[in-house]
């Protein structure tokens, strides 16, 4: 057997490839939409890729089975547990089995077991392996998708949270209990092979580390220290990290079936003169580095640096209009690898940036300054400070004459901020807090980006509300974004 890890840092997102060499085929569990890479180790490995096994429909990317099944004819292996509204509608063009608890199917000599294991989603399944080409009768390891995660557990509430489903929250709780409960009694020994890792929205409080066993996770992830149904509802349903807009989205694109992407290419260069109308009936996002969009930049762009476009595209980009980027041409594989995993494939085309430059089209500028520079300004309430880091990281602690704006919501929020006196945005480090400040400028409201933020200021030996800062990344995936 051959058992190959991808993982997309930008997603915190895993996925598996199982190969059974004897049979020359394998399977890929919980593919990205991005498949050359799984193709190409298949390939290189001289396997064929034959099948694809989903634990769940995924809300937080997009789905590689579409693709995988109409590029190479790849078998699917879905859930059919769960209610009617969170069916798979698009498997019948393609080969497929509907899978539920107790079902089982073969790669080769390798055979997968179902467990249905909802809480996360209704229709969520667990695969457990056993390798049978190599002699063994009793199973390796669980694929346990957004179920079981190295130091945490599923959230259950997205389906409220996100897809706006209400009254799923606490019964998805209680499933997941049971769920919980029946993971519990498998053997010790049995590696434990999840769909996310660190940063991941999904859960709170994911480890870092790759992979797991049962045993390790009976004795040290919190979630599955209850004993008690009530306590562990009111355990999982608390401070879960904020869930982004666009789950709600990947929930309906992986249940009705992604576009294919086989014949999609990178977005073309557009004139000039079509920024203007851009501008006007969608999204522009400037992808060049925070620094140097401050110093000059398009009016009304937004700027979304590449290293942070899988954490907050998703949150601030309205999905129901036209994007247009403004970049460099290097840029644009990453940038649409990015985005077209969460989704947004609506990219109508991109202005290159030099040729912006050059044309004297990025007029604007915004100011960016240290917490001393600014400290007499937030004190006195000649400018406004807002906050843009998650809840958890305010609660943690904060600038005491600080607003709470957390940047995902923030477009939503724009007619709360006023506009006679200057905006001063702020994060942990400046990063989050410049994309901020961008989305403030658009709306044509005067700002400033806090350089270093709440790290900054609180080096500087500035006053901070009660509680301790809490570190945060700037770039990633999830929460910390």
């Amino acid at each position: 057997m051959l058992l190959k890890y991808f993982y997309d840092q930008s997603l915190a997102h895993a996925s598996y490839m199982v190969g059974c060499q004897r049979a020359n085929v394998a399977v890929i569990v919980d593919p990205g939409r991005d498949i050359e890479q799984y193709l190409e180790m298949a390939e290189r490995e001289g396997l064929k890729v034959t099948a694809v096994a989903e634990t769940h429909i995924h809300a937080d990317y997009v789905s590689g089975a579409r693709e995988l099944a109409d590029r190479v004819g790849a078998k699917l292996y879905v859930s059919d547990e769960g209610p009617a509204e969170w069916k798979y509608q698009y498997v019948d063009q393609y080969d497929h089995q509907l899978l539920h608890e107790g079902d089982s199917f073969m790669i080769g000599n390798i055979k997968f077991d179902v467990m249905h294991t909802p809480g996360h989603t209704p229709e969520s399944i667990s695969f457990v392996l056993t390798d049978q080409g190599g002699g063994a009768d009793e199973p390796m390891g669980i694929f346990t998708g957004d179920f079981v995660f190295v130091g945490s557990i599923g959230r259950p509430d997205l389906l409220e949270e996100a897809a706006g489903l209400a009254n799923t929250a606490e019964p998805g709780a209680r499933d997941l209990y049971h769920s919980a409960e029946r993971f519990k009694k498998l053997p010790d020994y049995l590696q434990v092979w999840p769909a996310h890792g660190a940063g991941s929205a999904c859960g709170k409080g994911l480890g870092a580390i790759p992979s797991s066993t049962v045993g390790y996770e009976k004795l040290f992830n919190p979630a599955l220290q209850f004993t008690d149904e009530e306590e562990f509802v009111k355990y999982i349903l608390a401070d879960q990290p904020e869930a982004p807009k666009y789950f709600a989205v990947m929930k309906r694109v992986n249940k009705e079936g992604p576009e294919l992407l086989k014949d999609r290419g990178l977005p073309e260069s557009q004139p000039l003169d079509q920024l203007a109308s851009a501008l006007d009936s969608g999204t522009v996002i400037d992808l060049t580095a925070s620094k140097q969009f401050g110093e000059a930049h398009v009016p009304r762009s937004i700027n979304i640096p590449v290293p942070m476009l899988a954490g907050w595209a998703g949150w601030v980009v309205d999905y129901s209009t036209p994007t247009l980027l403004i970049a460099s041409p290097d840029q644009l594989p990453e940038a649409m690898r990015v985005l077209r995993k969460i989704g947004l494939d609506d990219v109508r085309g991109y202005f290159d940036v030099a040729k912006v430059r050059e044309a004297g089209l990025a007029t604007e500028s915004y100011e960016s300054a240290t917490p001393s520079a600014l400290r007499s300004q937030i004190e006195s309430g000649d400018a406004l400070l807002i906050d843009v880091r998650s809840q958890d990281e305010w609660n943690h602690g904060h600038i005491p004459a600080a607003e709470h704006r957390f940047l995902g919501r923030l477009p939503d929020n724009l007619d709360s901020l006023p506009r006679d006196q200057p905006i001063i945005t702020q994060c942990q480090t400046g990063g989050r807090s410049a994309i901020a400040a961008s989305i403030v400028q658009a709306t044509g409201r005067e700002v400033i980006n806090m350089t270093g933020g709440y790290g900054a200021w609180e080096r500087a030996e500035l006053p901070t509300s009660t509680g301790e800062a809490t570190e945060a990344c700037e770039v990633g995936a999830g929460q910390c974004a």
